[in-house]
């Protein structure tokens, strides 16, 4: 480490007993809580529930959306479609209470999450259905029959 070093006018090297090169306790301090924190601390700080991921598959007749939600039941999920806009989330809060005889302990939990994903023209909304087994929620969104690719034919020449 390379340290520059103030010489005075009279070309002797100043004796100082300065802290220069330790960082004083304010600013240590300060580069502690200014320092990035770990992800841990920062993506979805006791929220209890990350985002589930999701599977996308297109088939000639419909997409389908498959999401893994282990843990939770169907009455627990809530599917919305507003105008081409899917949404699936869920909220759930928990409270715990135990009395003993001399203390009282409450504990509080809170858990949600919402994915959004906006529908191709091509889906005939008023077909779209959904299924949850085994911590997996499937959703069908079949294509209206215009959209559907149709088998290649071959045209005789006349």
């Amino acid at each position: 480490m390379s340290t520059l070093v103030t010489v005075p006018k009279n070309g002797s090297l100043a004796s100082t007993n300065s802290n220069t090169n330790f960082p004083s306790w304010s600013n240590w301090i300060e580069d502690l809580f200014n320092r990035d924190l770990p992800s841990v601390f920062t993506s979805n700080f006791n929220t209890g529930m990350s985002l589930p991921k999701v599977n996308i598959k297109e088939t000639t007749d419909a997409f389908v959306v498959e999401m893994a939600i282990p843990g939770l039941k169907k009455s627990d999920l809530q599917i919305d479609l507003d105008n081409d806009t899917l949404s699936i989330s869920t909220e759930m809060k928990e409270e715990k209470e135990e009395k003993e005889a001399n203390y009282t302990r409450r504990e509080f939990g809170y858990s949600s999450f919402k994915r959004t994903f906006t529908l191709p023209e091509s889906v005939d909304d008023n077909k779209i259905d959904a299924s949850y087994q085994d911590g997996i929620l499937n959703i069908l969104l079949p294509k209206k029959e215009e959209a559907k690719k149709k088998p290649i034919r071959s045209i005789k020449i006349s």
